[in-house]
C-alpha cells in the first residue's frame, strides 16, 4: 500500500525548483502554468530570495507546481494520496479530481485570498515542540490561540494574533520544550482566514470536477473521500479550519500503508511519518537525484 503525500506552506526554500527544470519538458510545462495564472513560477522557484517566496500568494502556487512536476517525473501509481494544507490541492490533482492547470488556477486564487485575509490583522503561527497534546490544546485555547495544525508525534502548530504568539512564548504549556515561530504570513486554518473562504468557493465553481481515481484522504478528519465535489468542498472550507495530519497518519496505519513518498519539496511529512508510522518505508523527493531511489522503493513495495 503506497501513499503519495504533498507538503504544505513553509516547505519551500530559495532555488528549490532549479534542478527540476532540467527534466525533459519541465521548463515548458512550468512556463505554461505561469502564463495561466499570471505568476512567474520559474523566477520564484529559481531566483527569488526567502522573503519573496514567503509571500502566501507566491508560496502556494509554487508548492503545487513543484509537487505536480516531481510526481509526473516519478510516474507512480499510488494507492492513496493526501496533502497537508495547500498540499491537498496537489493531492486532488494527483487523484484526478481536477486537472493540473485547474489546480494551479485554484491555488493562485487561494493564495491571493489568504494573503488578503492575513493583511487584515497581524497574525502568525508557531510550532510547539514536546508536551502532551491534550494539555497543550487546553492551554492554547486559554490564550485565545487555535491548534491550527495537529501534526502527530506530539507536534502542534498554534495560530493567532501576533500578540497571542508572543504571549505563548512567554507562557508555554506544561511539558513544551520550545516554541518556534514559523515563516508564514498569517494565522492559516483559523477564523482569521474566514474572508478567504467565499472567494475560494467562487473560484471553485469554475472547476471541472471528477471523483478521485485513487483513495483520497482528507486532512479535515483523516477520512477517505470518494466524491470529487466533497473533495473540493473540503478544500474550500479547509483554509479556515484546522489541519488534522495526525488523523491522516492514523488512517494510513489502519489501511496498511507500507511505503510513503513525499513529493517535492519533501522532508516535513516524511519526518513526521518516521516517528508516527514505524515500519513504514519513507522517502522525500527533494531533487531529481531522489527519483531513482523512489522508483526502487516503489518496485520493492510492489514486489512485497
Amino acid at each position: 500500500m503506497l501513499v503519495l503525500v504533498a507538503p504544505g506552506q513553509g516547505a519551500q526554500t530559495p532555488g528549490f525548483l532549479t534542478p527540476w527544470l532540467d527534466l525533459p519538458g519541465a521548463t515548458d510545462r512550468v512556463a505554461a502554468w505561469s502564463d495561466a495564472i499570471g505568476l512567474d513560477l520559474t523566477h520564484y522557484g529559481t531566483e527569488a530570495d526567502a522573503e519573496a517566496i514567503r509571500d502566501t500568494a507566491v508560496a502556494q502556487p509554487l508548492l503545487v507546481a513543484a509537487g505536480l512536476l516531481s510526481a509526473a517525473a516519478l510516474d507512480a501509481s499510488p494507492d492513496i494520496v493526501a496533502g497537508h494544507s495547500v498540499g491537498e490541492i496537489t493531492a486532488a490533482a494527483l487523484a484526478g479530481v481536477i486537472g493540473d492547470e485547474a489546480a494551479l488556477r485554484l491555488v493562485r486564487a487561494r493564495g491571493l485570498a489568504m494573503a488578503d485575509a492575513a493583511a487584515i490583522t497581524e497574525t502568525g503561527m508557531a510550532a510547539l515542540l514536546g508536551g502532551d497534546p491534550e494539555v497543550t490544546v487546553a492551554h492554547l485555547e486559554k490564550l485565545g490561540l487555535t491548534p491550527a495544525n495537529v501534526n502527530g508525534s506530539g507536534q502542534i502548530v498554534a495560530a493567532g494574533t501576533a500578540a497571542q504568539i508572543v504571549a505563548l512564548t512567554e507562557d508555554m504549556p506544561e511539558g513544551v520544550r520550545r516554541v518556534v515561530p514559523l515563516k508564514v504570513a498569517g494565522a492559516f486554518h483559523t477564523h482569521h482566514m474566514a474572508p478567504a473562504v467565499d472567494r475560494l468557493r467562487e473560484a471553485a465553481m469554475e472547476l471541472k470536477i471528477t471523483d478521485p481515481a485513487v483513495t483520497y484522504v482528507s486532512n479535515a478528519d483523516g477520512q477517505p473521500v470518494a466524491l470529487g465535489d466533497e473533495v473540493i468542498s473540503r478544500l474550500v472550507g479547509q483554509v479556515a479550519n484546522p489541519v488534522r495530519w495526525d488523523l491522516c497518519m492514523e488512517t494510513f496505519k489502519k489501511m496498511g500503508v507500507t511505503a510513503l513518498i513525499e513529493v517535492c519539496p519533501g522532508g516535513t511529512l516524511t519526518g513526521l511519518a518516521k516517528r508516527a508510522l514505524p515500519g513504514v518505508q519513507t522517502l522525500a523527493l527533494k531533487t531529481p537525484d531522489d527519483l531513482d531511489a523512489a522508483r526502487a522503493l516503489i518496485i520493492e513495495h510492489a514486489g512485497a
